[in-house]
């Protein structure tokens, strides 16, 4: 009789990640959901089938899906912060700078619009989340009132006409993001620094 050799494959091999990688890709998955379906997107099973990762990773690197939710509010934050940020020497950008790093195209998308009304829809529930907020939020307003305070000449109520200005441009990217043909970036600049000329002085 013939012998037959049955040849068995090896199991498949998963890719060892180390903490701090297969953190991050747990958090990119979730803004990746955020941006295809907003908050209705963000499950533990759709977190995890992107990521490609086993359902208890998220409790693991981060306690519980609320968590995560915070650590992919920073994640969603970080991208225009460092756009505002200072110059490598320290030196604050201009408001005109800063304003037009604000409402460029590349972070004004369908996608970018879906990330954030998820993220501010599911605020009032979740603390972690608010606390990130606080944070970002006040980073941001700092970067704000720096460029204000230079704009001036001095940082006499920089900090309370920074969350004025904030205000106008979240109202406008907002907008930008809605209806990116009816407002482009362009525009949105436009109006921002017009809007801002009687509060601070010229600006465009």
């Amino acid at each position: 009789m013939k012998r037959c050799r049955v040849t068995i494959s090896e199991p498949p091999r998963f890719r060892r990640y180390g903490r701090e990688v297969r953190a991050a890709m747990l958090i990119e998955a979730g803004l990746a959901c955020l941006a295809e379906g907003g908050i209705a997107a963000f499950t533990v099973d759709g977190i995890c089938r992107r990521a490609g990762t086993s359902r208890g990773l998220i409790a693991h690197h981060f306690g519980s899906k609320d968590q995560l939710l915070a650590e992919v509010y920073e994640a969603a934050y970080a991208p225009m912060l460092a756009a505002i940020a200072p110059r490598p020497d320290g030196t604050p950008l201009s408001l005109p700078e800063l304003i037009a790093r604000i409402f460029a195209a590349e972070r004004s998308t369908p996608q970018a619009l879906n990330v954030w009304m998820a993220l501010w829809g599911a605020m009032a529930g979740n603390p972690g989340l608010k606390d990130a907020h606080r944070r970002k939020y006040g980073e941001y307003r700092a970067t704000v009132a720096a460029a204000i305070a230079i704009h001036r000449g001095t940082a006499d109520k920089a900090d309370e006409l920074a969350a004025s200005v904030i205000g106008l441009v979240d109202g406008l990217w907002l907008e930008q993001c809605i209806d990116p043909d009816g407002l482009p970036p362009a525009a949105a600049r436009a109006a921002c620094l017009r809007m801002l000329d009687p509060l601070l002085g010229p600006v465009g």
